[in-house]
């Protein structure tokens, strides 16, 4: 992929985490899990773009292995949220599906780049 398109990406999957979460129910646990989940899935994108202005290969594989990273850390985020409705189970698994392909992106960028 183009590092533009890739770029576009993360942020359609960042704005995509908060239009859901703005749809889940608010509890206690939900609360805490979509506040770290917001800081992670802005965080993929935010890194991304931080590797494409770096000033170094090395500094570059670091950036996307913490884009990488911040990809899981959003999966992971996700699967622990109560959605509590079968429309939003549903576009919690899209956008896990998108936290792994993104996941496996990145994993891909950092082999490529050895």
């Amino acid at each position: 992929m183009k590092q533009y398109d890739l770029e576009e990406r993360t942020l359609i999957f960042a704005k995509e985490v908060r239009k859901f979460v703005k749809k889940l129910p608010r509890n206690l646990a939900n609360m805490e899990d979509i506040r770290q989940l917001i800081r992670s899935s802005g965080s993929v994108g935010a890194n991304y773009i931080e590797a494409n202005e770096s000033l170094s290969k090395k500094d570059f594989v670091m950036r996307v292995k913490i884009s990488r990273k911040e990809a899981k850390e959003s999966r992971y985020w996700l699967k622990l949220l109560e959605t509590g409705s079968d429309n939003l189970e549903t576009q919690r698994n899209k956008l896990i599906i998108e936290a792994t392909e993104l996941m496996k992106i990145f994993g891909s960028i950092v082999e490529k780049s050895k």
